[in-house]
């Protein structure tokens, strides 16, 4: 595999507007993510982003920045059209789409996520965190994946059937918790990206089911915590309390 690790953010957020360059411990959100998917060293980062103000507070920082089409509806589709003007040749084989608001994120994620590609049958990957606690369990905000993963040992990847915002699946054994970072084959961004919405991810928003009422496959690779995602203000001044104590 010749990955690239690729970073999509916008400004526009319905709940935290502007938040890829919210100040944490002295540094926009957006060079948190930048620096975690660099310290992993996996491949070359960049951020996919259609504002200006975002791409030069990343090329401030010494990163890369591509400049997308404001129109774009996804992150996907801002992944993949940096993807053609960075890499046109085709050279990355493997594309990591990590979202740009998860600034306490281990690199040892983006390492993990590539596990389930030792499938050649398998199209995209992701990651998987145990449900800890009811509250976790019941919050729409945290979706869960139906997969045959052993909590206690065993393999630590297998195949998702399912996504949804409620517990699946029903009946005693271990939850879920679907991490939203992606790996993808990069034939199988190419034709994600050029489906239409599926009936499933209008009904429950979750893009991922577009790849699965498809017939795509995605593979599961479990870690043991999920990084916290910031997309409210309260997130945010958890991630100040969290990283300014790690600074």
């Amino acid at each position: 595999m010749n990955p690239i690790v690729l970073i999509p953010a916008r400004m526009a957020s319905t709940r935290l507007p502007g938040k890829p360059l919210a100040d944490i411990a002295g540094h926009p959100m957006i060079v948190h993510v930048l620096r975690r998917a660099q310290a992993a060293g996996i491949g070359p980062v960049a951020v996919a982003t259609a504002e200006r103000e975002i791409a030069e507070v990343v090329e401030r920082a010494g990163g890369t920045a591509i400049l997308t089409d404001a129109s774009l509806p996804s992150g996907s589709d801002r992944i993949w059209q940096a993807l053609c003007r960075l890499d046109p040749a085709g050279a990355h084989d493997t594309i990591i789409n990590l979202q740009g608001d998860l600034p306490g994120v281990a690199p040892e994620c983006l390492r993990a996520v590539l596990r389930p590609l030792d499938d050649a049958t398998t199209d995209i990957a992701t990651l998987v965190a145990p449900v800890r606690d009811r509250a976790e369990a019941e919050a729409p905000s945290v979706v869960k994946v139906a997969c045959s993963l052993d909590p206690h040992g065993g393999a630590d990847v297998a195949r998702a059937l399912y996504f949804s915002r409620l517990p699946i699946p029903w009946g005693q054994g271990p939850l879920w918790h679907h991490v939203g970072i992606y790996a993808y084959r990069r034939a199988a961004l190419a034709r994600f990206v050029s489906l239409p919405e599926s009936g499933l991810e209008q009904r429950e928003k979750l893009e991922q089911l577009r790849a699965l009422e498809a017939g795509m496959t995605i593979g599961c690779a479990r870690i043991g915590t999920a990084p916290f995602g910031v997309d409210t203000p309260a997130d945010l001044e958890r991630a100040r309390r969290t990283l300014g104590v790690a600074a």
